[in-house]
């Protein structure tokens, strides 16, 4: 009887599939970055004004101008006036100025990697689309103020937004974050800003970054006709 054939070797392990599903969220990398605007930025600041009103339904009010925001918005050094950061994004990773050739050495950009589960549909793109082949996609703008209570400057945002394709990313936290950075880097005792009582996300995402939500307080507001009439008062 002829002997048993030897058992046929073991076939070998299957080689593990190292390619990413198509929803890897390494698939779809934002890169983001936080500078210092100019005056060069007045007309996507300024179509970025004119949505924020539209999300506030305040475009009655809203009638600032590419020559008005150049006229005003820039005229002091970063910080101790008017001071707008930009918010930027790019499919391809920001590069670091060299050593001595940061455009403004007032600020040095933050850059960060987000992650996302699917791309970002920009039907605007083009729209915002910087000299630099970047898109913008946000900004704040703050100045400081003063709290006698801290006797200490501080820093007040009058706008942060973000355009409605690129919300829920971590975007705004990144602009607030770059304002509170800068705070702190001057001794400055806090930053103050205010939200509609009627945007529930935006009172929540604020909460969630540990900011109090002031509800003793009502901001009091002299403007148009009121202002002109009031500037009198002295004279009697």
């Amino acid at each position: 009887m002829a002997a048993a054939a030897p058992p046929p070797p073991p076939a070998p392990a299957p080689t593990p599939n190292m390619a990413l599903p198509d929803d890897s969220p390494l698939l779809h990398p934002l890169f983001a970055r936080v500078r210092l605007a100019t005056l060069l930025d007045v007309p996507h600041i300024h179509k970025q004004i004119h949505q924020m009103a539209v999300f506030e339904r305040l475009t009655h009010l809203c009638s600032a101008t590419e020559a008005s925001l150049a006229a005003t918005l820039f005229n002091s050094p970063p910080f101790q006036s008017f001071t707008v950061f930009l918010l930027e994004v790019s499919h391809s990773p920001f590069l670091d100025p060299s050593p001595g050739q940061n455009p403004n050495p007032a600020f040095t950009p933050i850059s960060r990697t987000i992650n996302l589960d699917l791309a970002i549909e920009d039907p605007e793109s083009e729209t915002f689309r910087s000299e630099e082949g970047v898109t913008i996609a946000g900004f704040v703008l703050f100045f400081p103020n003063y709290s006698t209570f801290l006797a200490k400057p501080g820093f007040y945002i009058e706008d942060l937004f973000v355009r409605e394709c690129y919300r829920r990313k971590g975007l705004g936290k990144m602009l607030l974050s770059a304002v509170a950075k800068q705070a702190v880097k001057m001794g400055y005792g806090r930053v103050e800003w205010v939200v509609l009582d009627w945007n529930v996300n935006a009172i929540k995402f604020y909460e969630e970054m540990g900011a109090k939500v002031l509800q003793e307080w009502r901001i009091c507001r002299l403007t148009g006709d009121a202002l002109e009439a009031y500037r009198h008062f002295s004279d009697h």
